[in-house]
């Protein structure tokens, strides 16, 4: 089964199962005057919603590529995440309002033992339903269906809460379910606004895991004649689709035809263990049979990095015949000037080898 039937068949259950117990809780919640029940089956609704356009951005994230969209309509379901979040958003404002409401005029609810059983039921397929929908979104990469089972984990909580009111009030008489509507409601929103949050986040372009970058730039240097990985940006057009690019240090005496062999191993070794597209490798120059090279090159490491805010120093490349020298310099976003620490570099550097000319590049902390 493909990532995308699997998404739409946990949708379908989803669908269901929230219509059947918002139908439920409709029933009860009107029957008994509660509140906190009949808010509860409106958000059910909602989670339903919620999967019918958890389908339609998954149907949508698959069709074909064309010219215009080269790469594909993936990011459709960052989309339908966020319209999602929106609806949990509205969902709980709305439940706020009419929280209030009965708060300034209360109505004593009748609570009864039938129907805090059924409750209790539904607390259960609820808890039950949010792990499921957790656990298909994480294996297939769905924010849409993570979102969801979270949302429907929120909804178990609320259920578990609606049942304490209600238990409260037959054995004490005392009534806070308007209050506990208040509270659901604040949850609800504070729900919404952390999953809108969160996908606005990875739709602006977040930093690469640490652990998935690292581990790219380890698989990237074990192929033969890769001396060092570096510079590695990678996009993501959609849960299943990134493309990216990376730099490779290399002997500066292999010809154009070993370093096309090189970078289409990486090519192959990076999609085959990661799913990743490398469509552009980047060539640092390495000088190698030459140890005075390589004596400039570590004593102009330990000048750079000796600054606070450097992090790396790569792409090192010496013309002695030439007095020229180029590198690359990370400077982490921590530095209050980034430009500033840069132009400290080329001075310390300069001062050291002032007959040289100095071409520094100032890379951007993009992966570890």
């Amino acid at each position: 089964m493909n990532r995308a039937t699997k998404i739409v068949q946990t949708s379908i259950i989803g669908i269901i199962v929230n219509v059947i117990l918002a139908a439920i809780k409709a029933v009860i919640g009107t029957m008994v005057n509660s509140i906190a029940i009949t808010l509860d089956a409106v958000n059910n609704l909602s989670d339903a919603l919620s999967s019918v356009i958890t389908i339609i951005g998954t149907k949508l994230s698959q069709k074909a590529e064309d010219k215009k969209h080269p790469m594909g309509y993936g990011r459709v379901e960052y989309l339908s995440t966020t319209v999602i979040s929106v609806i949990v958003l509205y969902a709980g404002v709305t439940s706020l309002v009419e929280a209030v409401k009965k708060i300034i005029e209360p109505q004593a609810a009748d609570y009864s033992v039938v129907s805090l059983v059924i409750v209790a039921i539904a607390v259960v397929v609820k808890i039950l339903l949010g792990l499921y929908f957790k656990g298909v979104g994480s294996k297939e990469k769905s924010d849409a269906l993570i979102a969801s089972g979270q949302d429907a984990l929120f909804d178990g909580v609320i259920s578990t809460a609606t049942l304490i009111a209600g238990i409260l009030y037959l054995t004490t008489n005392i009534g806070i379910e308007s209050y506990l509507a208040g509270v659901i409601s604040i949850v609800i929103i504070k729900s919404g606004i952390e999953m809108l949050s969160d996908t606005i986040s990875k739709i602006l372009g977040e930093r690469i895991e640490s652990e998935i970058s690292k581990e790219i730039k380890r698989c990237v240097a074990t192929v033969d004649g890769v001396q060092g990985a570096y510079d590695l940006v990678l996009h993501n057009y959609g849960p299943d689709r990134t493309v990216g690019s990376i730099h490779i240090e290399v002997d500066d005496k292999l010809t154009a035809s070993e370093i096309d062999e090189i970078t289409r191993k990486i090519e192959r070794k990076v999609y085959k263990e990661f799913n990743v597209n490398i469509v552009g490798v980047g060539i640092y120059a390495v000088n190698t049979g030459d140890d005075e090279a390589a004596m400039i090159r570590a004593d102009v490491n330990r000048i750079v990095t000796a600054f606070e805010y450097v992090i790396q120093m790569h792409g090192f490349y010496i013309k002695m015949d030439d007095l020229y020298m180029q590198f690359d310099v990370i400077v982490d976003f921590a530095a209050p000037s980034m430009k500033e620490v840069y132009h400290e570099v080329i001075s310390a550097v300069q001062e050291h080898y002032p007959d040289y000319k100095l071409q520094v590049i100032l890379d951007r902390d993009i992966s570890d």
